[in-house]
């Protein structure tokens, strides 16, 4: 087997995959992205419900501000070759009390290692959300999202870490408008640099 033809064969074991069915209230559908020649690297936490009925990762009121943040239109964003897009939990997890459950954490160690070698030309991994900080930024981590978010620059190149885009990150984004002002602004450059 070539090193082209590993990927389609990985997601179509990714799209089987069960390893957590019996915890998943609307039962498995990985929802993931990637191809060999992809740029730009997403890393988020689980599908919502909406994505989880659709089958398109961030097609909600989330997805249309991350796209408003990377200064991408849909076409742009939905090319494998631009973005893949590797959840923490690859199903929708179901609902908690106060939102949706944490991504299941059967997903990134079985899946998340193995897809990552198969798209070597990735300029640009964002780590959107705690779970993804935690996992890959490791021992350099903060406490907080806000200070990973705010110290960036001390993870760049290889990360960017950015708050969840949902709606419900509203009161963070008022409370915290260097984010918009300092960091997006960088953010649409590096995007730009890295679809060329």
């Amino acid at each position: 087997m070539t090193e082209l033809s590993k990927l389609p064969q990985l997601l179509k074991e990714v799209e089987a995959c069960t390893v957590c069915s019996e915890f998943l209230e609307l039962g498995p559908r990985p929802v993931v992205r990637a191809h060999h020649a992809s740029k730009i690297l997403i890393i988020g936490q689980a599908p919502g419900q909406r994505v989880h009925h659709s089958g398109i990762p961030w097609k909600d009121p989330s997805g249309v501000t991350l796209r408003d943040w990377l200064a991408v239109d849909e076409d742009t964003f939905y090319d494998p070759q631009n973005f893949a897009i590797l959840p923490m939990g690859f199903c929708y997890p179901g609902k908690g009390k106060s939102g949706d459950l944490p991504p299941r954490p059967e997903c990134a160690p079985l899946w998340h290692e193995r897809l990552l070698n198969e798209m070597p030309g990735l300029r640009l991994t964002l780590l959107i959300g705690q779970y993804a900080q935690k996992r890959y930024l490791g021992d350099k981590a903060n406490k907080k999202l806000t200070d990973n978010v705010r110290a960036w620059r001390s993870f760049f190149p290889d990360y960017l870490p950015l708050p969840h885009p949902s709606p419900r990150n509203k009161f963070w984004l008022k409370h915290n408008p260097w984010f918009l002002e300092e960091v997006i602004p960088e953010l649409q450059t590096f995007v730009k640099e890295a679809l060329k």
